[in-house]
């Protein structure tokens, strides 16, 4: 019987893995894919953020500041129709891209006198055909939008970078 007791004690068991290591490379584990997560929530977040509704980046290069019209007065058109009697004075600014080769010159940073002429006739016949209700002040940001997407329209995608009134007066 001591010898069973003897064989008991020196069969040596086999050893328990230490669940402290496990933890520890489960927590490594843990914090690695929460980092990878992270890090992609955030660029996708950071990517969503700098594009706008029309889909163009809101971060850009500086761009070339164009007023339309008389350099003092604006743009003087009359609205709501020939029998209205009604006139806009308001000063536009437009913020140009100054990256289109078709519309600015690279060197003087002005516009090419056919891109002038179009801008000008675009705004002019925007504005002769809005109804004088749209010309509220709670609807300028939708009119700025809609003059953009019509310039861009036609000066090509991302030509205008935005569009800034000054002054604004109807009578």
């Amino acid at each position: 019987m001591a010898d069973d007791e003897k064989d008991v004690e020196s069969t040596p068991e086999p050893k328990k893995k230490s669940p402290i290591i496990l933890i520890v490379v489960l927590v490594i584990v843990g914090l690695a894919l929460a980092a990878g997560i992270s890090i992609f929530v955030t660029t996708k977040i950071m990517a969503d953020a700098t594009v706008d509704d029309s889909g163009e980046g809101r971060h850009h290069d500086a761009g070339v500041f164009i007023k339309l019209g008389d350099p003092k007065e604006g743009i003087l058109v009359n609205v709501g129709g020939p029998r209205a009697g009604k006139y806009l004075k308001a000063g536009i600014v437009l913020e140009m891209n100054p990256g289109k080769k078709s519309v600015m010159n690279e060197e003087t940073k002005a516009l090419h006198p056919d891109a002038q002429v179009k801008i000008d006739d675009i705004v002019t016949q925007y504005l002769r055909s809005v109804k004088i209700e749209d010309l509220d002040a709670g609807n300028q940001d939708e009119l700025k939008k809609q003059l953009k997407d019509a310039l861009n329209a036609e000066l090509g995608s991302g030509a205008v970078y935005d569009i800034y009134v000054t002054s604004f007066l109807l009578q």
